[in-house]
């Protein structure tokens, strides 16, 4: 069974006057690659997925599998509908994938009983790892310990997106070691690394990626004081790429350097003009 552990980073859709740019996507792709990252995250919430149907969350990912190889690739899949994420799980599996990015059901509010029944649902449908994605304060209910640990037990869910918010959870998930613990909150990146945990699933990593890679390498190689030096080092322009709802600050950022137009769909806004102006100043003074 496939393990999850480095940088990955959740990409963005860039769009152009509406439409998917799927030139400036294969582009940041290629320069993510070279960059030195384990992956990338399909169609999660920095990629907009809400405001794509899936049919044009299959052509993003098809686009990506031009440039990336499978097995460095991972799916957001979401919904509220079971025969619907039934229906998307099986057109994803047709294509060679690494595993599926699994939120729970948003709005809902399903109970942890419930919560098991999905999951385990969508896990013995799947050919592929299946990745929880534990994200309270966007699908509006925790998911608790003795549920992750039931859902642990099933033999394809292998890792979670750690939103939680609890080092509580955090830490007994880690010492647990039954699920790769990636992190998803960026400015805890450090700190889930010290607890031992895998990686990190990183929005802000599209902005100077190599040195998230270099902070995971310095982590392997047990140079703690590197690297906290290369974290604190990130953490005023980690702190700038969440300083607008996500991925509005990032889209600008690589909009900067002609990745792609500064565009998002509604009900999304380009970042203030204030944020703007803080990210442009900050990357002129700390260009790579």
């Amino acid at each position: 069974m496939s393990s999850f552990s480095g940088i990955w980073v959740p990409l963005v859709t860039p769009f152009r006057q509406g439409e998917i740019d799927f030139s400036a996507l294969k582009s940041l792709c290629t320069r993510m690659l070279k960059r030195g990252v384990d992956g990338v995250v399909v169609c999660g919430t920095t990629g907009e997925a809400p405001m794509l149907t899936k049919e044009e969350q299959l052509q993003v990912l098809d686009a990506v599998l031009e440039i990336v190889p499978g097995n460095q690739v991972i799916m957001g899949l979401s919904g509220t509908h079971m025969p619907v994420i039934r229906e998307m799980q099986d057109a994803i599996s047709r294509r060679p994938v690494a595993g599926f990015l699994v939120p729970a059901p948003y709005y809902i509010r399903p109970s942890q009983p419930a919560l098991v029944a999905w999951f385990t649902e969508i896990a013995d449908n799947a050919s592929v790892p299946v990745m929880l994605y534990n994200i309270p304060y966007r699908t509006g209910v925790q998911m608790e310990l003795d549920t992750l640990r039931q859902l642990a037990k099933h033999p394809r869910i292998t890792a979670i997106k750690d939103c939680g918010g609890s080092i509580d959870l955090t830490l007994s998930l880690i010492a647990d070691g039954e699920l790769d613990v990636l992190c998803g909150e960026d400015v805890q990146i450090f700190s889930t690394l010290s607890l031992g945990g895998a990686g990190a699933i990183a929005a802000s990593s599209h902005i100077f990626p190599e040195e998230f890679v270099a902070l995971i390498k310095q982590f392997k190689e047990g140079d703690l004081i590197a690297a906290r030096q290369t974290f604190f080092g990130l953490l005023p322009m980690i702190r700038l790429m969440f300083s607008a709802p996500n991925p509005a600050a990032i889209k600008f950022a690589l909009s900067l350097d002609g990745l792609m137009a500064n565009e998002l769909r509604s009900p999304m806004l380009p970042a203030p003009e204030n944020v703007e102006t803080a990210i442009r100043n900050y990357l002129n003074q700390h260009s790579r």
